[in-house]
């Protein structure tokens, strides 16, 4: 009601919500409840944690930073408060294996046992060859 109270008349949209207006008035004018003052305060602590770790840290990491400070809070909670601010930790990066062995692959051949000529002493090696 309150973000649209430009558009429409409040008398309009109470009795369509089914509340009455003068509830609606009366939910302005009230103060915040105890828990979003806690959870205000709860916040500007994970922010500070989150800002200190470079923004690096997680919900599991806060929540121990947080259970060091010796605050007393579940980790759903820290995860919903970190969700709603959008604050995110980093994930490490998956390990990609390039290389698929097969167990009855051999290794390759070396140098050597290719046949391959070795340079005299003393000469310029085949690499140096083209210039």
């Amino acid at each position: 009601m309150k973000a649209n109270q430009a558009k429409w008349p409040i008398a309009t949209m109470a009795r369509l919500l089914g509340v009455s207006a003068s509830g609606f008035y009366a939910w302005l004018e009230r103060a915040p409840s105890k828990r979003a003052c806690s959870n205000a305060e709860l916040l500007a602590r994970i922010r500070v944690i989150h800002a200190r770790s470079r923004g690096t840290y997680g919900m599991p990491r806060i929540h121990f930073e947080l259970t060091e400070q010796r605050v007393h809070v579940g980790r759903k909670r820290v995860a919903r408060l970190m969700r709603l601010a959008g604050l995110c930790g980093v994930r490490r990066r998956r390990w990609i294996s390039t290389t698929r062995r097969t167990a009855r692959a051999r290794p390759g051949a070396t140098t050597f046992q290719r046949g391959r000529a070795q340079p005299a002493v003393g000469s310029r090696c085949d690499l140096c060859a083209d210039r």
